[in-house]
């Protein structure tokens, strides 16, 4: 089993990579589902952030007001680390518990932890590859601005709540570029993993003596 851990800005082209992996037959565990599944309505994780941030983070049918947290913890850095103590911890098991089950319907699996704050939350070092999708801090406002329709403020807040472009790829064992097309990024993608198979291939024969 290879366990990969894959990172990148918010709009740095994440997502591309992620879907293209799928593709090539790794299994996905992507910590943004986790993330959603650990704050659903009757959870704990939902209970909690209520108690820390109060009511107006709920939606009239009582489940999480994203906007209204957002606009919360990516203005304060306290708010969005206690946002992350609170979460973490439940999404840490389901992805321990989504990965068990893929290693053991497939010991050879490739698994790749999609992770948009892996490096802010220290787990650079817990996968065999540390895989950073890299966009330039600036072209990643620009495309929060265009793709998303975020004003410049609400893009810089949240790309200066993520860790600093720096500190990525300071973790990253591989740096794929995400500031072209999105079929540059796929190609990348498919070269890393034809790297990889070959590395599965060489480790196997040597095995075998």
């Amino acid at each position: 089993m290879q366990r990969i851990g894959l990172t990148g800005g918010i709009a740095s082209g994440k997502s591309t990579a992620s879907a293209r992996f799928v593709e090539l037959g790794a299994v996905v565990i992507d910590h943004d589902d986790l993330a959603r599944a650990a704050v659903a309505p009757g959870t704990i994780g939902l209970d909690e952030i209520e108690e820390a941030f109060g009511p107006d983070v709920l939606a009239p049918d009582g489940s999480l007001d994203r906007p209204a947290l957002a606009s919360i913890v990516f203005a304060d850095r306290d708010a969005l680390a206690r946002l992350n103590r609170i979460v973490h911890p439940e999404i840490s098991r389901m992805a321990a518990e989504r990965e068990a089950a893929a290693a053991a319907a497939d010991p050879g699996a490739v698994i790749v932890h999609d992770i948009p704050l892996l490096v802010e939350t220290g787990q650079a070092d817990t996968f065999h590859l540390v895989v950073v999708v890299h966009t330039p801090a600036e072209q990643r406002i620009e495309r929060l601005m265009r793709l998303r329709g975020a004003t410049e403020e609400d893009a810089r807040r949240r790309v200066g709540a993520q860790a600093a472009d720096d500190d990525r790829l300071a973790a990253a064992d591989v740096v794929l570029d995400g500031s072209g097309s999105a079929d540059a990024l796929r190609a990348q993608v498919d070269a890393l993993w034809s790297r990889l198979a070959d590395e599965r291939r060489a480790e196997e024969a040597a095995e075998l003596g």
